[in-house]
């Protein structure tokens, strides 16, 4: 090898930003599922508090459902 490849490989070894990149990369993707999950549990929640109101007016209504 010459004078100048090894120069390169040696900034190539010491250089670290591909690495924080990658890092940065996975702290986002990490985030990312963790939003996902919360928002999936909230959404099933919400959900079911929506039902469970649905179903007391149901029954405070007579249990009909539809207009008088």
């Amino acid at each position: 090898m010459g004078e100048r490849s090894m120069s390169m490989f040696r900034r190539f070894v010491k250089d670290d930003s591909g690495a924080t990149a990658i890092e940065y990369g996975l702290i986002a993707a990490l985030v990312s599922v963790a939003i996902i999950v919360a928002l999936g549990t909230l959404g099933t929640e919400l959900g079911n508090t929506f039902n469970e109101v649905a179903t007391q007016l149901s029954t405070a209504n007579g249990g009909g459902g539809g207009a008088p």
